[in-house]
């Protein structure tokens, strides 16, 4: 397996590992009940839970166009070693924009994003020429 197949693999399980904090975040300030019921009108999370919440939504957005292109160059047969360091750039930066989004930490946080961009442009680099 590439290493940009173990990088989008690694994304997936960091994608639904970020649902972990501001669901538990959640159960612990609103209940079992509010929970588990439909969540019609549910309002969104404040403080850590609110950025939690938004860091996993942000994941999610960006782990689409990110799986297109590192599959793209798996069958294209252009995964390389330039893909395989930009699928690193981006699972590591979006590693490090969930940590610092939760704690609240804004410019940073835009880094670490632009850092995850920045690795898709680099395997879509790789996928062009």
């Amino acid at each position: 397996m590439t290493t940009d197949l173990m990088m989008l693999i690694a994304s997936a399980v960091l994608t639904v590992l970020l649902a972990l904090p501001y669901s538990t975040g959640f159960m612990l300030t609103r209940g079992l009940y509010v929970m588990a019921g439909n969540r019609e009108d549910f309002p969104p999370g404040s403080g850590w839970i609110g950025r939690a919440h938004r860091a996993h939504l942000n994941m999610v957005e960006n782990i689409v166009p990110f799986a297109v292109l590192v599959l793209a160059a798996a069958v294209a047969g252009k995964a390389d070693a330039w893909t395989a360091l930009g699928a690193q750039v981006f699972f590591y930066s979006r590693v490090a924009h969930a940590v610092v989004y939760i704690a609240g930490v804004p410019w940073v946080r835009t880094f670490a994003w632009i850092g995850g961009v920045v690795g898709m442009a680099m395997v879509l680099y790789g996928i062009v020429t």
